[in-house]
């Protein structure tokens, strides 16, 4: 495994991927409600699910890209390991806005964060952003080995990857970025003290000044809270805030639902298909979340891979 893996940097196909550049070209098939994708797919699709962002509202593919729009997924389904995870998604991701993506484990939550990030080629449908957004992609911290050695400033730097490639040098005035993006998530000082040393907190504290100098206008965080302190936690959100006020977009996968309802505009609730999707207050209701949880109760984990016949017009 290479150093960059080992220390969950997300580069290559994510990198690229723009408007008019899909991530993958499945087949993008048009169902009418009647399509038969209900239990042997691997969940019990229900017909009353929301889409407070669907596939009507957004241009078409060909068309003009919609300026309140940073992200979009049209049709995409998703298998992990064989089995279905993300089914026949459609939607969009509002710029500049905080969205949460809950639901229940086993949802495709992450699996989902992944295809956005360009870490599952081989999905079906199609992932597009704006041209003009760069992408940064935080994997969850048990991605992260701890022990590689490296020290908190050559760590941060690595987000200077698309300035300086693999081998360039650090400037004097991009090692005082390295510097204000430490201090901005509370660790000034802290350059040359080892990965290894630090606790759970502190090294998150230090992946988020990695994305702090990325500089990217789309950030995607998959699990950035998980079996962190809470102060670690409410100071990263205070973060998070201040990125939706510089414009910046963030999509992360969270499991705690005070922090989502709190500080998130939008919610994408999950359950291998979009149980319901918009305004915070919107998705985050007791019939929502209590129709997600009966759907992963219906979930068949030997499913087959939802395939679908190319919709006509479309080549094989």
């Amino acid at each position: 495994m290479s150093a960059a893996s080992r220390l969950g940097i997300g580069h290559g196909p994510a990198d690229i991927l723009a408007q008019g550049h899909p991530q993958a070209h499945g087949h993008a098939h048009d169902h009418g409600p009647d399509h038969p994708h209900g239990h042997p797919h691997g969940h019990a699709h229900d017909p009353g699910h929301r889409h407070a962002h669907g596939a009507a509202d957004a241009a078409p593919a060909d068309g003009p890209w919609p300026a309140e729009v940073a992200l979009r997924v049209r049709d995409l389904t998703i298998a992990w390991r064989g089995h279905p995870a993300v089914h026949h998604l459609n939607g969009r991701f509002a710029r500049g806005q905080l969205t949460a993506v809950v639901g229940p484990n086993g949802a495709g939550k992450s699996t989902l964060l992944g295809a956005l990030a360009g870490q599952h080629p081989g999905h079906e449908g199609h992932v597009e952003r704006a041209a003009d957004l760069r992408l940064a992609w935080l994997p969850q911290l048990s991605a992260i080995d701890r022990s590689f050695p490296v020290r908190v400033d050559e760590l941060v730097a690595m987000g200077l990857w698309a300035e300086i490639g693999a081998f360039g040098r650090v400037s004097a005035a991009q090692r005082q970025r390295i510097a204000a993006a430490l201090s901005a998530v509370g660790l000034a000082g802290f350059e040359r003290r080892w990965l290894g040393e630090l606790s759970v907190g502190q090294a998150q504290r230090v992946l988020f000044a990695r994305l702090v100098v990325q500089d990217a206008g789309l950030i995607l965080l998959d699990e950035p809270f998980s079996a962190i302190d809470a102060r670690t936690r409410d100071d990263l959100l205070r973060l998070l805030g201040q990125w939706r006020d510089e414009g910046r977009t963030v999509i992360a996968v969270l499991h705690e639902m005070e922090p989502v309802r709190l500080h998130f505009d939008e919610t994408l609730l999950l359950a291998r298909e979009a149980i319901a999707w918009g305004p915070t207050a919107e998705v985050l209701t007791d019939a929502h979340l209590r129709r997600a949880r009966h759907m992963a109760e219906a979930w068949d984990e030997q499913a087959s891979t939802c395939t679908l016949p190319p919709a006509a017009g479309d080549a094989s």
